[in-house]
């Protein structure tokens, strides 16, 4: 499978393994997010960080839970997306009380699919590493929004300011 430039990338029809908590429950399911988008009418907002429960990863995820009626009204879901297990995201969602879904991406597929691992040099290591970025979609599943190598605070609020009419 060809790499996507970030000009012409279009959410993957593949199936990747989401994890949400519904009614006190978690709950895991394959999705198709292009088969996602169609069915909801709603934007998306996919972004990926390095590991659950790190310091700039919670903060992230807690600010776009914290800002999730936001961009609900905006019209848009929130996925978060890491190599991290289904059972560590469990832990992650709970510990922190999230409630944004969490995609689980072991094989790092969808990783991959928007090129997000780069090596990165640790401590004079060299090292592969998820660089924290974000996608936007709108409703027909358009790319409207891509950032890569973003800080993790205070990024929510920058991208209300983005997304707001």
């Amino acid at each position: 499978m060809a790499k996507p430039t970030t000009e012409n990338l279009t959410l993957p029809e593949f199936p990747v393994t989401i994890v949400r908590e519904l009614d006190g429950n978690f709950v895991h399911d394959e999705i198709n997010l292009k088969e996602m988008i169609s069915n909801t009418n709603k934007g998306l907002i996919l972004y990926f960080y390095p590991k659950d429960n790190t310091p700039g990863c919670t903060t992230q995820a807690t600010e776009f839970t914290t800002h999730l009626n936001e961009f609900d009204e905006l019209g848009y879901d929130i996925i978060g997306v890491s190599r991290d297990s289904v059972e560590s995201h469990e832990k992650f969602i709970a510990k922190q009380d999230l409630n944004i879904a969490l995609i689980s991406d072991t094989d790092e597929k969808l990783c991959q699919y928007f090129d997000v691992i780069k090596e990165r040099n640790m401590y004079g290591k060299i090292t592969l590493g998820l660089v924290r970025s974000a996608f936007v979609f709108d409703t027909d599943g358009t790319l409207t929004h891509a950032q890569r190598n973003l800080r993790a605070k205070g990024y929510t609020e920058r991208l209300l300011e983005i997304l707001a009419p």
